[in-house]
């Protein structure tokens, strides 16, 4: 990847901090419960897994899942075929770098004063081919379609992608509905929101980094989408920054575990019950270290905005309404070039108090 660019190094908000708190302190919750034969029938038996989910999305927005129901073989695979890919070279991998007209494939960040990631990453829509806007542009109603780029090598890549994506949409989708419990809401309140869906999924691959107290793999950030599902390695670099003090707090990898984590449209649907939190991830100066993250979307026509069921005159809507596809295009159209206005968040949407 190069050497550490001075300006970076220079750069006082963009260097992580030289102490990290190891804690235990993510929620860990065992899925076991709603995937035995006894939860079809005995409804009490999802109680304590739903209200665990809502403690943490409430005092963290961010969990660990554990039994989850996954096919283990699915995420080996896909294991596999990354590191294959990643291992390739440079210009094989280039063949399908991503660009402004096709927004998903690969990408190598490189080391220059306006790109802070040390990481390489493969994007790729889930439902293909994704329809969404074709500009941020609130006047434009013209659509457009994202198609997935995919390398000759290795064969088996596309197939192990596809594959996991399909076991991890069933994992992410039933998180939706016991999210929608924890809020009181009917499980099945969400389910229309992800008809024709814009979920993506991405793979990162973090090289070893010479300098890593001086680089972060991701900057500090939150997910714009409902929620994410993340497959990290054993080693590890997902840290959170804790709602209580704004520490940041290590994510310590579990086996065959599943980090999942608040998006900002689960946060303006609950209207600020449960909150989107920045997290990041660090590099280490030995080891690489992969990871999977399947952020799940609604389609581009939603409208997002505070469900009906939680807003009152005593607490009323804390956002405006607006469009998500608009609202993820803007986002996309910010890793190919620099706008000269600030990336939208969804502070831009809330209504004054």
């Amino acid at each position: 990847m190069g050497e550490i660019d001075p300006a970076f190094i220079q750069d006082p908000d963009h260097r992580p901090k030289l102490f990290i708190i190891e804690a235990e302190g993510i929620p860990l919750i065992d899925l076991s419960p709603i995937n035995s034969p006894d939860s079809i029938t005995d409804p009490k038996a999802i109680e304590g897994v739903v209200r665990e989910i809502g403690s943490a999305c409430k005092g963290w927005g961010f969990f660990q899942v554990i039994n989850h129901g996954v096919q283990l073989d699915k995420l080996r695979n896909i294991e596999t075929a990354a590191r294959k890919f990643f291992a390739l070279p440079l210009e094989e991998k280039r063949k399908i770098r991503r660009d402004e007209k096709s927004v998903l494939g690969y990408y190598d960040c490189e080391r220059t004063k306006n790109v802070r990631d040390w990481k390489e990453v493969f994007d790729l829509t889930v439902e293909e081919p994704a329809l969404v806007p074709a500009s941020p542009d609130p006047e434009d109603k013209e659509e457009t379609e994202w198609h997935n780029r995919w390398p000759e090598h290795p064969p088996e890549y596309r197939e192990a992608c596809e594959e996991y994506a399909q076991e991890i949409e069933k994992l992410a989708l039933k998180l939706m509905g016991l999210v929608a419990l924890s809020l009181g809401l009917p499980e099945n309140k969400f389910s229309r929101y992800f008809k024709d869906q814009t979920t993506s999924m991405t793979l990162n691959y973090y090289p070893p980094c010479p300098s890593p107290q001086l680089a972060l793999g991701v900057g500090p950030h939150k997910d714009g989408g409902a929620l994410t599902v993340l497959a990290q390695d054993e080693v590890g670099g997902l840290e959170v920054k804790r709602k209580t003090d704004g520490e940041w707090i290590r994510v310590k990898p579990t086996p065959n575990a599943y980090v999942i984590n608040v998006g900002d449209s689960l946060q303006v649907w609950s209207n600020d019950i449960y909150h989107s939190v920045e997290h990041r991830a660090m590099v280490n100066s030995e080891k690489k270290r992969f990871s999977i993250a399947y952020s799940l979307k609604p389609s581009h026509y939603t409208l997002i905005k505070p469900l009906e069921e939680l807003i009152s005159e005593e607490n009323p809507a804390k956002y405006r309404p607006y469009n998500w596809g608009k609202f993820m295009t803007h986002r996309k159209l910010t890793n190919f070039k620099k706008l000269n206005v600030e990336n939208i968040q969804i502070h831009h949407f809330r209504l004054s108090e």
